[in-house]
Formats: structure tokens, sequence, C-alpha cells
């Protein structure tokens, strides 16, 4: 029963003003967290100066940011602004 709170408390990461929205609020920040993770790895190759890991989670970055704004393209300003003023962003 433990998990299963713990799971839902990670669905609402932010909570939508509209709950219509919450279901696209919470895949426009499941793919923002991605793009940050991958962001993040491809900073570390850059720094390492691997060539090849930068160009993978380049092309990662690109897909989770170009999905994220599939998301956030569905959804209205103040439900987009909202994950920008969020610690996600």
């Amino acid at each position: 029963m433990r998990d299963s709170n713990n799971k839902s408390s990670q669905r609402h990461l932010i909570t939508a003003i509209t709950k219509k929205h919450q279901s696209m609020v919470n895949r426009a920040c499941q793919w923002l967290i991605k793009y940050n993770e991958a962001n993040d790895q491809r900073d570390l190759a850059d720094n390492n100066g691997d060539e090849k890991m930068y160009r993978k989670y380049d092309r990662l970055c690109e897909k989770a940011w170009d999905k994220y704004e599939d998301y956030t393209s569905e959804l209205p300003s103040r439900e987009v602004a909202q994950i920008e003023k969020s610690e996600l962003y």
C-alpha cells in the first residue's frame, strides 16, 4: 500500500490549476524531467570531451524538449506558466 501512495505523489509533481488539464501537465512534467536528466548527462559528456556521448544525449535532449513542447502547446498559458515557475524548469 505504501508504494501506491508514493507513486501517486510522483504523478502529481505539479497540480494543474484546472483539474481537466492534470493529465497533460503530468505528461509535460515527465518530459521536462527526462530533458533535465539528459541535459545533465550531456553536460558531463561535454566536460569530459566525449563527443559520442555528447551527441547521444544531445539527440535525447532534442527529443525530450520536442515532446515537452508538444504537450505544453495543448495547455493553456496559465498551466504552462505554472510549470515554468516550478523547480523542474
